[in-house]
């Protein structure tokens, strides 16, 4: 029981380190702009386009997913496993993949100052259930594409996965929970400005 506290605990820390590398602010320092200076301040894809551009887009684009599927790699490596009845989740693929979005958002290298951690958040989905994933994406993409508010579609699709979560069928226990509900909340927490913009009328909106 300790070694696999010991492990799962590793795990969070070195997805945490990998998290920590915050790939808008690295491109920013490459395109010669601090990322964390302009548009509305935040380490992520959305400002980097907006501020830098489709090519920069496309390296933290590149560079947040994999962030989340090394995590999660080094997670499923690790290997932590928590059964009940026919379902098994395993633990340090949770928690490898949560340090990689607190890492993200929150990075040690940068001063604590990252993104909102939804890309990441989504490569993390990705490995622990492609079909809830897809769903979620695809409520995401719909609600962008029909308001061009990324921010809402973020917020939208987040509280999607942790709902779907608790469907049976999907076949995930209470750790799982555990990281969809920590998820939703640390994506609600970090668009609090974005909520107050939505309900104010004056979110900015994605130019297609």
């Amino acid at each position: 029981m300790l070694m696999d506290a010991l492990k799962s605990f590793a795990a969070f820390f070195l997805g945490y380190v990998i998290g920590s590398f915050n790939t808008a602010v690295i491109v920013g320092k490459f395109y010669g702009k601090d990322i964390t200076s302009h548009g509305s301040r935040s380490a992520g894809l959305s400002n980097t386009l907006r501020v830098l551009g489709m090519s920069a887009a496309a390296f933290v684009l590149v560079g947040d997913v994999l962030k989340g599927i090394i995590a999660c790699l080094i997670g499923l490596y690790v290997g932590v496993y928590t059964y009940s009845g026919e379902t098994a989740d395993c633990v340090s693929l949770l928690v490898a993949g949560t340090g990689a979005v607190v890492g993200h958002n929150w990075p040690v290298y940068f001063g604590f100052k990252g993104g909102k951690g939804a890309l990441t958040a989504v490569s993390v989905l990705f490995m622990l259930d492609w079909l809830m994933a897809l769903m979620c994406v695809g409520l995401f993409v719909i609600i962008v594409a029909s308001t061009r508010f990324i921010s809402l579609g973020t917020i939208c699709a987040a509280l999607f996965f942790l709902a779907i979560s608790f469907i049976p069928a999907f076949g995930h226990a209470f750790y799982f929970h555990l990281f969809t509900g920590l998820m939703a909340a640390i994506v609600v927490v970090k668009h609090q400005q974005n909520i107050q913009r939505l309900i104010a009328g004056n979110e900015n909106k994605l130019s297609f």
